[in-house]
């Protein structure tokens, strides 16, 4: 993988396409990545001992690692000048 945790990163296909985030997990064994509020699913969740009342809870999937690619910084715009080449004949 050539991405790691921290990284931002564009996300090339799904429903997400376009959007950018932040990588906050990797899954090395299954080559998919989860993006900060990228691929939001909801969840059911049962009542237990520590939640009393059951929910439905949105947290973010993993997406596979070949559908995002490394964000590219912003780089300054470079001011070339452009030189004219003089002939030596001028009529």
């Amino acid at each position: 993988m050539k991405v790691k945790v921290g990284d931002n990163v564009r996300i090339l296909a799904g429903k997400d396409r376009g959007k950018e985030g932040k990588i906050i997990k990797t899954l090395k064994k299954d080559n998919r990545v989860v993006v900060e509020g990228i691929n939001m699913i909801k969840k059911h969740v049962k009542p237990n001992r520590m939640n009393e009342v059951g929910s439905i809870v949105e947290m973010e999937a993993p997406i596979h690692v070949s559908n995002v690619k490394l964000a590219e910084a912003k780089k300054e715009a470079k001011t070339t000048k452009k030189t004219t080449k003089k002939t030596g004949k001028e009529s």
